[in-house]
């Protein structure tokens, strides 16, 4: 798990949708396995088959039940029949707490729910890395725990994961690695123990002061 920390503006985003490649990589090199996916004219679609994304705004379709929202892309994009999803989905639902909630829409669900519903959907992709966007900044407090909670759990089970976070507690406690990002830049990086407790650089020091 590398955390991703810093101001807003500082990059956190616009890095993780360039390893996604939703965002044209102008230079550079994104290496996956030993291969260069930023390479110009690549087919973005077998990259995000691998690697999925979780946004801060759920994105799910509001027509659709929860289940139905988990199995579109499976559906669409790797052709699997709803029969043959259906038991994968359902243990995806009750893994994390939501098999009550499968037949629900978006609007009958709370914004924990949803955030949940919408990590299921990637990980009904079965993706070997997943990247998560801020999805706690859109919640209430007392909702954040809950999708925290699922972000624990994909860690013990050895997801490899990015995260672009504000929750320093969480980073802290699981992180592998910290990055911390100013001007679109990783200013330095370390593992928790040392860059929480001593930052080598002064900006460091000033964004870690308030926030902590």
């Amino acid at each position: 798990m590398v955390c991703l920390i810093g101001a807003s503006g500082s990059g956190k985003s616009t890095l993780l949708r360039c390893i996604n490649l939703l965002e044209p990589v102008d230079d550079g090199a994104i290496w996956l396995d030993g291969e260069d996916i930023a390479e110009p004219g690549r087919d973005p679609r077998p990259v995000r088959e691998r690697i999925g994304i979780v946004f801060q705004s759920y994105n799910l379709f509001p027509h659709m039940t929860a289940e139905e929202n988990v199995m579109l892309a499976p559906r669409r994009i790797r052709g699997k029949t709803k029969a043959a999803l259906a038991p994968v989905v359902e243990r995806l639902f009750t893994r994390f707490g939501l098999s009550d909630r499968m037949q629900h829409y978006p609007d009958q669900l709370s914004g924990g729910q949803q955030q949940r519903v919408a990590i299921i959907r990637a990980l009904a992709m079965e993706p070997e890395i997943m990247l998560f966007d801020e999805i706690t900044s859109a919640l209430d407090p007392e909702l954040v725990g809950e999708v925290l909670d699922v972000l624990r759990q994909l860690h013990a089970e050895g997801m490899t994961m990015i995260l672009a976070t504000h929750e320093m507690g969480f980073a802290r406690e699981l992180a592998d690695k910290i990055c911390f990002l100013d001007g679109g830049r990783i200013l330095e990086q370390g593992p928790p123990s040392e860059l929480f407790a001593d930052p080598r650089e002064e900006r460091t020091r000033a964004f870690l002061s308030r926030v902590l």
